[in-house]
């Protein structure tokens, strides 16, 4: 009854639902759900399928994406709540500042993992069962920053299920599903090595109050190289799923795009110059995700 009472609660007060989609920043889901639908065309052009035969696949799919990527950034945030409160960057957070209460943040988290879990179920029982072993990559992230300097690749393996369960959610098998695990390592070593560029602000103030990072560790400058390298290997992979599903111009096109956005933002971002890290988060991931998806989808079904 307690749950009940609270989930109603939050619902019949607007100002606490907008308040908990600025928590988790839900916006943010464009990052990674162009890369799960690419995953989940790819299967069904595996399947010699039509979209129309899994349209309701496709809305589960999106369901489970955004419902789990909540459930984790919700839970980040407050696993994190005392360590946001001692960063000047992130003391404005709203748990930090009372704007979303600590058990709205525990039932948004709870309700989202729930919808994740109904929503695996309904796409079949693959899913289903490896819903639980998702969910554990995106509970150990937030604890990583405690006990590794690269805490940014234990989030690119929590990034990485997505296209791998994608694909899962449409075939309902790992037979064939190689081009899904390239895909999904790939995503993964996308967001973990912009992760290391933005954990660069907080160099200092990691180093104070124990929070591990490759920045903390290793300084900016090596930390932006590391970044460097592991993009490369992105977009190697990215190259690898293109000849696996068998992409042909749009796709090695939409490579080039996406090769622009990496660059750029190594481009932007130094060591002796951070200020344009939120403009490489928020413009060039973005226009990255979206980019290779439209070129994709070009290949898949124009082509």
């Amino acid at each position: 009854m307690e749950g009940i009472r609270a989930v109603t609660a939050v619902a019949s007060e607007p100002g606490k639902v907008k308040a908990f989609l600025r928590l988790v920043m839900i916006e943010h889901s464009i990052f990674a759900l162009p890369f799960a639908y690419l995953s989940s065309l790819a299967a069904i052009q595996s399947l010699d399928d039509t979209v129309g035969e899994h349209w309701l696949d496709l809305v589960l799919v999106t369901i489970a994406m955004v419902a789990g990527r909540t459930f984790a950034m919700a839970a980040n945030r407050i696993l994190d709540r005392r360590i946001d409160a001692l960063n000047p960057r992130t003391k404005n957070r709203e748990l930090v500042t009372g704007a979303v209460s600590l058990r709205t943040a525990w039932t948004g988290a709870l309700v989202s993992l729930a919808i994740m879990i109904v929503a695996a179920g309904l796409l079949n029982p693959l899913c289903l069962a490896l819903s639980p072993l998702a969910v554990i990559p995106l509970v150990i992230y937030p604890y990583a920053k405690r006990f590794t300097n690269f805490p940014h690749y234990v989030l690119a393996l929590a990034q990485a299920v997505a296209p791998v369960g994608a694909w899962l959610a449409v075939t309902g098998t790992f037979s064939g599903s190689w081009p899904a695990w390239v895909l999904g390592v790939a995503v993964g070593l996308w967001i973990g090595g912009f992760d290391i560029i933005y954990a660069c602000q907080d160099v200092d103030v990691d180093r104070e109050i124990g929070v591990h990072s490759t920045p903390a560790r290793f300084g900016v400058r090596t930390a932006l190289h590391i970044s460097t390298v592991t993009h490369v290997i992105c977009f190697a992979l990215f190259v690898w799923f293109g000849q696996l599903a068998g992409f042909t111009w749009a796709w090695w096109a939409g490579l080039l795009v996406t090769g622009a956005g990496l660059v750029y933002q190594h481009v932007v971002v130094t060591a002796n110059d951070l200020s344009k890290v939120n403009r490489a988060f928020f413009t060039a991931n973005g226009f990255i995700a979206i980019a290779l998806f439209l070129f994709a989808l070009i290949d898949l079904y124009l082509v």
